[in-house]
């Protein structure tokens, strides 16, 4: 099998495997746009941002989510992270983003030393 049917299969199985993990729990946005963070109260968050219930991550919790103004529950990004300070790494699904909303969430996740994101388009 050639390479490039290999990346395109495998890419299109895992945002499958995404789509079916955002449709089987309910997103739970406990951390509404314009809150501030709980530890750290100079950061505001620009967009919503929370979990899906019954699902796990790194840190103990649901899986994270960003969610933006489009209609739409589809995943359309996600950004893997590494946290200097926690020393750990998540992936956090941004779900019904704009361009422009996708932009806000990398540059709040690479806005300081301490932490650290890449950003995977669907």
């Amino acid at each position: 099998m050639d390479k490039s049917n290999i990346n395109k299969n495998c890419n299109q199985d895992f945002w499958e495997a995404i789509d079916t993990l955002v449709s089987s729990g309910k997103i739970v946005i406990d951390r509404p746009k314009g809150s501030k963070h709980p530890r750290f109260p100079n950061i505001t968050y620009a967009l919503d941002y929370g979990y899906i219930e019954n699902t796990a991550s790194m840190d103990g919790g649901g899986i994270d989510v960003w969610r933006g103004s489009l209609q739409s529950n589809e995943a359309n990004a996600i950004i893997c992270t590494v946290d200097i300070m926690k020393k750990d790494s998540e992936v956090k699904l941004l779900i019904g983003c704009t361009q422009e909303e996708i932009r806000i969430v990398y540059d709040f996740h690479n806005d300081t030393e301490f932490m650290k994101g890449i950003l995977i388009t669907r």
